[in-house]
Order: structure tokens, then sequence, then C-alpha cells
């Protein structure tokens, strides 16, 4: 049964509307926080400040799934698929500004929990650890919008009705937390009560981590080596390394061949030894047996005489 699903799953065509995991957990996020905001505009309706806020917020959602429907329209392979099997038409409607068509955001959330089956949770834990560049930059993006929304909803919540206080409507929350994210603080808006001052100290600290981090990114993006220069620099390491191992080899291996022939010389010298000294042994034998023969000649000539 397991080789049956797992044909199955090899003969199915790749899904190329699904992009990395980092960037399909970013859109699910937002997605449900716009599902949520519909709720909270029905659970806070006399107050009209905190619904501008979420109203504007849902436009500025509205605009990020409209570039996400166009970002995966004009990078998939199989657009009408993507857009008819894909719910790339619930994702078109969804990204229209209409409190009745938001509920079809829920089609991206089935995104995300399908690309969490198909790769697994270590799989994917495993990507976003690889691709740490690509995975920071949708987190600050993520922390940004959840600071602005609920900075603005919190401020505007404590200051409100506070004696003295001058943020009193949705554009003067709004304006207050993203001062105080970019923590340039124009000081014509700021919180009269301790609590919003320690909520203004919360978002500051934050902001800080975001454009700090966001600064560290956009630096790395422009003066690191691209991906085509890291690219050649591991191929140009891979070559020396192989040249390396080439030339140790060689050396190796000539090394080996001057043992071999230096062994072969010293048997060829032991040998011409041994025949240098038979040849010796031969001529002494020679010429004693020349001496024993004069001597025996004088003798005979003596007896003759």
């Amino acid at each position: 049964m397991g080789k049956i699903r797992e044909k199955i799953r090899a003969r199915r065509r790749p899904r190329t509307e699904l992009k990395n995991p980092a960037y399909e957990i970013f859109i699910g996020i937002l997605s449900l926080l716009s599902i949520l905001n519909l709720v909270f505009v029905y659970a806070i309706q006399g107050d009209t400040a905190m619904q501008i806020v979420l109203a504007v917020m849902n436009g500025l959602f509205s605009v990020i799934f409209l570039i996400d429907f166009i970002y995966r329209m004009v990078t998939s392979e199989a657009r009408w698929r993507y857009f008819f099997r894909g719910f790339g038409w619930a994702d078109l409607l969804a990204s229209l500004p209409f409190p009745q068509l938001k509920v079809l955001r829920i089609f991206r959330l089935l995104r995300v929990f399908r690309l969490m089956r198909d790769l697994g949770p270590k799989q994917i834990w495993r990507t976003l650890v690889q691709d740490r560049a690509n995975s920071t930059l949708m987190t600050l993006l993520l922390l940004g919008i959840l600071v602005l929304q609920f900075g603005s909803l919190s401020v505007l919540a404590i200051e409100e009705d506070a004696e003295g206080a001058n943020i009193t409507s949705a554009s003067d929350a709004l304006w207050y937390t993203i001062v105080t994210i970019s923590t340039v603080g124009y000081g014509d808006q700021y919180p009269v009560t301790d609590a919003g001052r320690m909520l203004g100290v919360l978002i500051i600290i934050v902001g800080v981590g975001i454009f700090g981090t966001f600064t560290g990114y956009l630096a790395n993006l422009f003066l690191g080596p691209s991906d085509a220069s890291a690219d050649d620099s591991r191929a140009r390491d891979v070559e020396s390394a192989d040249a390396a191992a080439g030339v140790a080899g060689g050396a190796t291996s000539g090394a080996v061949q001057v043992g071999a022939d230096a062994a072969e010389t010293q048997a060829e010298l032991r040998a011409l030894d041994d025949e240098t000294r038979r040849v010796q042994e031969l001529l002494a034998q020679t010429e004693a047996a020349v001496v024993e023969l004069r001597a025996l000649l004088a003798t005979r000539g003596d007896d003759r005489s």
C-alpha cells in the first residue's frame, strides 16, 4: 500500500503555484489575520476609530494579496491550471476590498496546510534555516504588520478617552505607531498615560530590532556576493581542490615509479657485481692453470736434457 502511494505521488505534476515555505507561511498568517479582522470589526462596532484602523489594515492586506495573485500568475508554468484548479480565482476574489469575499482567503490557508503536508515540518524547518535571508525578510515584514495593527489598536484603546490625550483618532494612532516603529518620533503625537508610554517603549524596542535587522539584510543584499559569484567561487574551489588532488596523486605515483626504478637499478647492479666476481674468479683460475702448465713444460724440458 505504501509503495502504491509513493508511485501515485511520483506521478503527480509539480505544484508550481507553491512558492518557498517562508513566503507561503507569511501569506498564510496574513490570510488568517485578515479573517480574524472580520471578527474584530463586528466585535467593536461601537468604536468608529478602531474600525477605521481595521479597514486600513484590510486595505493593506488586499493590496498584498493582489500582488501575490499577480506574482503567482506570472511565475506559474500552468497559469490556467493554477487559476481554476489551484484556487487562483479565489485568490483574485479574496484580494478585492469587499468584506463578503474575504472569507475566500481560507483557500490560502489550505495552500499552507497542503505545503506542510507535502514537505513535512522537518523539511520546512530545514528549508527556513538554509534560506535564512528570505526567512528573515518575511519575518520582518510580518512582525512590522503585526506591530502596526495591534500597536495602533492598543494605543488607541488606551489613549482615546484619556484626559489631555492627543491620540484620539485612527490616523493619530497609525501615524504614532509608524513613526515610533521607525524610531523617528516627531513628537507631534505622544501618549499621556503610563500604560500608553509603556506600550510606546515596547514599540520602540521592536522597531529598533526590525529596522536594524532590515538594514543588515539590505547591506548583505547589495554588498554581499551574488549567487552567481558564489557559485563561481565554489566551482573554482572545487577545481583547485581537484587540481591539488591531481598534483598530489601525480607526485605520489611519480615517487612510487622512481622508487621502483631505483630498486630495479640496485638489483641490476648487484647482478653485475656477481658477474664481475665470477669473471675475476675465472681469470684467477686461468692464471693458476697457465702457471702450472709453464712449470710442467719446464720440467719436461729438463728431463730431455
